[in-house]
């Protein structure tokens, strides 16, 4: 069944972003579920990029995160543009900085809408503009002594 749309529940909140930052403490998947509860959403779809052990077929030994100043602004143009472009209810967005750990969270994003395929949709936009978008910067330090420095935009 097609929805009617003739419901308040069917549409974007006049607020929906909740939560937007850049940390330099660990991130909580709990923190940012609890920040799209929404009685109106029917998905909530949540994204976590973690620290993996390697990168193009190199062993990762260690990893940093920077950003820009202007980061969270960038972030908060982001979350507004895909707040604009989907029936959003609630979003929210974190990513870490400093030096991380394999298997430490590097960004946590989420999305709840009206319907799973929306939330869906929404949240994959949110995560792929926030990393080529916002000025986050990934510095890795491979086993092997080498290193590099990839730009998220």
């Amino acid at each position: 069944m097609a929805p009617t749309h003739d419901h308040p529940g069917e549409h974007a909140a006049a607020d929906p972003i909740r939560l937007l930052a850049i940390r330099d403490a660990p991130l909580s998947v709990d923190e940012v579920f609890r920040a799209v509860g929404d009685d109106a959403a029917g998905g909530i779809a949540l994204f976590v990029g973690t620290v993996r052990n390697h990168d193009a077929g190199q062993d990762v030994g260690a990893l940093g995160y920077s950003c820009h100043p202007s980061a969270e602004d960038e972030l908060r143009r982001v979350a507004e543009k895909v707040a604009v472009n989907f029936p959003v209810r609630a979003l929210a967005a974190v990513h870490r900085v400093g030096e991380l750990e394999v298997g430490d969270l590097a960004v946590v994003v989420a999305v709840a809408c009206p319907h799973r395929a929306e939330a869906f949709e929404a949240c994959r936009k949110l995560i792929d503009d926030l990393k080529h978008e916002v000025p986050i910067w990934k510095h890795q330090r491979f086993s092997d002594g080498t290193e590099e420095w990839v730009g998220a935009c």
